[in-house]
């Protein structure tokens, strides 16, 4: 069963009208941001006050912060698609992704504002994300599109492992970016799996052609505009 999304009324910048224009910017602007920030780390010219050593900040910041804002713009989109259900605009999308943008600064100063203080802005973004997507998920008795939040449940215990080591707590900083790194590559390998099939179908159909692929059950095509 797919939905189309409905979208309310929104007076403000149009940056917060849909879920895939902040969080996909920001993906784009944080990767710039943070490869140059390492680049002068390496090179000596530059160092952050975070509790992270260099490598464990940069392999961080790829992972649960600009990894973690393009799975977020692409939920926001995709669960609207699935449910039928109002998607998440305006202010509530503000918050999100201003929480998403403290996150980043918390870790840059962590060794500033406190580590454990760091860790739990860092890793509110994802818990936040997890049970709104999942609040729409059970509402819209989506019940097929459940990884997605479960994948969220990793994510989030992959990051609280990274930050555990960077805090002195335990010695699990690899594991943490192992499974992160594991969970991000099982989940395009599931939205690609089953985006990709569709788009092929749909343009064989729009063109005409007879043979196409097989329909899957269901599709998870997003609409972006």
């Amino acid at each position: 069963m797919h939905g189309i999304p409905r979208y309310r009324t929104f007076p403000g910048p149009a940056l917060f009208r849909q879920g895939f224009r902040p969080f996909f910017l920001g993906a784009g602007v944080w990767s710039a941001v943070a490869v140059f920030i390492w680049l002068g780390i390496i090179r000596g010219d530059l160092s952050i006050p975070t509790v992270f050593a260099p490598a464990a900040w940069h392999a961080h910041e790829m992972l649960f912060g600009f990894v973690a804002a393009a799975v977020a713009g692409f939920m926001l989109t995709a669960i609207p698609n699935w449910t039928g259900r109002l998607p998440l605009q305006g202010l509530p999308l503000i918050f999100l992704f201003g929480v998403w943008v403290l996150g980043r600064v918390a870790m840059a100063t962590s060794r500033i504002v406190g580590g454990p203080l760091a860790a739990v802005v860092d890793i509110a973004f994802l818990t936040v994300l997890f049970f709104a997507g999942l609040r729409e998920i059970v509402s819209g008795r989506n019940w097929r599109n459940l990884p997605m939040p479960i994948a969220l449940v990793t994510l989030v215990v992959a990051n609280a492992l990274t930050q555990l080591q960077a805090n002195g707590l335990a010695s699990s900083g690899m594991l943490g970016e192992r499974l992160g790194l594991a969970t991000i590559v099982l989940l395009i390998s599931l939205i690609g799996g089953r985006i990709i099939p569709s788009f092929t179908r749909n343009w064989l159909v729009k063109r005409g052609e007879d043979r196409v692929p097989s329909p899957l059950v269901a599709s998870m095509s997003v609409p972006c505009s």
